[in-house]
């Protein structure tokens, strides 16, 4: 029994030591490999046409982050006030943004941060702006793991709270910046 023991300690120890490299790695390539696309179609949708379109969204931005409102001012983006259109202009920008900062690992914490924010924002709006039925919204416990809000997005926000707490993990852009920071600190001269 003992060999047994020291059997398991041994392989899971030796696994246990590749953790922090392999899951913080994983992480980021389960985030491109699921949500990047995800997100990057849905941000195309907003934006306008040509180059302008980065700051004139589309008809179609506002009729998904605004929809009650938008229809409300009878589908007119003049109607809009200022404000609406900065969020909606910000909302996009982070849309495109942040999920990029994940892939590459550069303020991987941050942007994972800021990601959670934007799921809930968008929740909040399916809910209430889009008005998905319950069996879109689903319960936990319920023996369907296959609705869009809590079952899916409960995946997508585990995956991101463990970007923040644990980080982007050596391949990154904030692995080499760090090791680039504690290089330069070590050789700088210390004050006498």
């Amino acid at each position: 029994m003992n060999r047994l023991i020291a059997l398991h300690n041994t392989v899971f120890g030796a696994l246990e030591s590749l953790a922090p490299f392999l899951l913080t790695t994983l992480a980021r390539t389960i985030f491109a490999g699921v949500l990047f696309v995800y997100f990057w179609n849905s941000a195309m949708t907003k934006l306008g046409d040509g180059i302008t379109g980065l700051w004139t969204l589309s008809f179609g931005a506002y009729a998904q982050i605004f929809p009650k409102q938008f229809e409300a001012l009878g589908y007119d983006p003049s109607a809009l006030p200022v404000t609406y259109k900065l969020v909606a202009l910000a909302g996009t920008w982070a849309e495109i943004i942040l999920p990029i900062l994940i892939v590459i690992g550069l303020f991987t914490r941050l942007a994972a941060l800021g990601m959670i924010g934007f799921v809930i924002v968008q929740s909040y709006v399916d809910i209430s702006g889009h008005g998905l039925n319950d069996a879109s919204i689903g319960a936990w416990f319920d023996n369907n793991a296959s609705a869009l809000l809590l079952d899916q997005r409960a995946f997508w926000m585990f995956l991101l709270v463990f970007i923040v707490l644990r980080g982007a993990g050596p391949i990154s852009v904030d692995a080499i910046l760090r090791r680039q920071s504690s290089a330069s600190f070590v050789a700088e001269p210390q004050p006498r």
